[in-house]
């Protein structure tokens, strides 16, 4: 062993793997992908509060898959180790939007094809799920579901009630209906025939129904 062998690592070997301008030229089209995927995020959100960290997440997870994945493509044994170090990591994260699942798959894919060197790939790829997700999640539709809440004074404006709503829609089924003296409430699961809303105003107005409330429903909740 002579004096430059002291010297010698490994480390040092791995630093010129990567071309500097190439991680740079990588990092910088993730950014450009994160930040697309950033947009169709705040313009396809439908949840009840958006989180604006969660937005801004979905940019760094398309840099740092960009940057694992240019790390793991240059060593193979990095590789390996880099495996089993992920392997370990647990998100307790709760995601409440099932949306928000897509576009964390999306940011991870976009970051690994980027540093495969798929440009053309990565750029239309997530121009293409862009686009559908812009038409499908943005697409209203009166067929949508929403809960009517009535309550009434008795049997009579009951029926009353569900006749109307029958006659207004084309679907109408009772979830739940809980009774007191004088005093009935209704929640009625129904689907518009049209996007008009004006007939929970007549419903309203019926003699012996105290109040009609309309509201969305998406299976999770009513708000």
């Amino acid at each position: 062993m002579n004096f430059s062998d002291i010297f010698k690592s490994s480390f040092l070997d791995n630093v010129s793997a990567i071309k500097p301008l190439d991680a740079i030229l990588a990092l910088a089209l993730a950014f450009g992908v994160g930040l697309f995927i950033f947009f169709i995020y705040q313009k396809t959100y439908q949840g009840v509060m958006y989180s604006s960290s969660f937005s801004v997440t979905l940019i760094a997870l398309t840099m740092i898959s960009t940057l694992v994945i240019l790390a793991v493509t240059s060593n193979v044994v990095l590789s390996l180790g880099m495996v089993g170090a992920l392997s370990i990591v647990r998100f307790r994260t709760a995601i409440k939007e099932p949306l928000d699942i897509a576009f964390l798959f999306w940011a991870i894919a976009a970051g690994i094809v980027l540093a495969a060197g798929l440009l053309p790939l990565a750029v239309l790829g997530s121009v293409a799920i862009g686009c559908i997700l812009l038409v499908f999640v943005n697409r209203k539709s009166h067929l949508n579901p929403y809960i009517v809440v009535i309550q009434c004074d008795g049997a009579e404006s009951e029926r009353k009630a569900l006749s109307y709503l029958g006659e207004h829609a084309n679907k109408c089924v009772v979830k739940s209906k809980s009774a007191q003296k004088g005093a009935i409430e209704l929640n009625c699961e129904v689907r518009l025939k049209e996007d008009n809303t004006d007939f929970v105003n007549a419903l309203a107005d019926m003699q012996g129904v105290q109040s009609a409330v309309l509201v969305s429903y998406n299976g999770d909740y009513m708000g």
